[in-house]
């Protein structure tokens, strides 16, 4: 797979020259619908949303065992996944253009952010104060939006007619925002202030082929990127160069999500409706 990379100066091409690793399975098969989604690690357990039918999240423990966790209301279906400090689960719902809240230690939902110019909420990532950011594509169009939504549930438009927003990821630090177009093929770089805002956006890397869909940063900043299409999960650097290829059994992982440990990435597998990891 060669890759322009796009670092500062978006003049040097690499190519992935490390030796693949592979995945195990984790979930079986149709566990999940073909829509699972979302992975998120707490508390010993991993979430994720489709489990057994849409407008429901399950919670496997570390055996890969999967149980109901909650299901949505009002026909209300997940994607994207995320718990704050406190223990409160975030969930992006697509179909009724929320930013849904589970309270910690409780099932109830409820819409914690509203707004109906966005497409669809997909993926989210959460920032250490709380503060969410929301890709939005509308894939009719291959356009897109991205969003801030703020701890008390206001949203911000940050931008506008990008390209197909999808996998969106923080670093640590909180100090840079990943933001990937899965039609155009190109991961954008943000920096991020310290009220969070974004400026400086730059190309981090472009691809030839296949799409792209969630991401996460490790804690050492390095960026693993489900490869829809392609069957692998990329580890990227901060500067945009390829360390690392992870195969997969599956050819369309949707997101991924670290242990607490960042010693396992869980991948959520559509069309097979599983879940795999990557053992490091």
């Amino acid at each position: 797979m060669k890759a322009m990379i796009c670092g500062l100066s978006c003049a040097a091409l690499f190519s992935a020259t490390s030796i693949a690793q592979h995945s195990k399975e984790f979930v079986p098969d149709n566990v999940f619908t073909q829509g699972v989604e979302g992975p998120v690690f707490y508390k010993q357990h991993l979430y994720a949303v489709n489990f057994a039918e849409q407008g429901t999240i399950g919670k496997v423990d570390n055996n890969g065992k999967a149980s109901l966790f909650l299901k949505l209301p009002n026909d209300s279906v997940g994607n994207g996944l995320q718990f704050d400090s406190q223990g409160n689960l975030y969930i992006a719902d697509y179909v009724n253009h929320n930013i849904l809240k589970v309270p910690a230690n409780s099932k109830s939902v409820e819409v914690f952010a509203h707004n109906k110019t966005m497409n669809q909420p997909n993926d989210i990532a959460i920032t250490k104060r709380g503060v969410l950011f929301a890709s939005d594509p509308n894939w009719a169009d291959a356009t897109g939006k991205l969003w801030r939504i703020n701890t008390d549930g206001s949203t911000q438009l940050l931008e506008d007619n990008m390209g197909t927003t999808n996998g969106v990821a923080v670093n640590n630090s909180n100090s840079k925002l990943y933001v990937n177009e899965s039609v155009q093929r190109v991961i954008w770089q943000y920096d991020l202030d310290s009220e969070l805002n974004i400026s400086n956006k730059q190309p981090l890397i472009t691809f030839d082929d296949h799409g792209m869909d969630g991401m996460r940063v490790d804690n050492q900043g390095n960026l693993y990127v489900a490869r829809y299409g392609a069957g692998v999960i990329l580890k990227i650097s901060p500067a945009g160069k390829i360390l690392q290829t992870y195969t997969l059994t599956g050819q369309h992982p949707t997101n991924v999500a670290f242990n607490d440990q960042q010693t396992k990435l869980f991948v959520t597998m559509q069309k097979r409706g599983a879940i795999e990891v990557i053992e490091f």
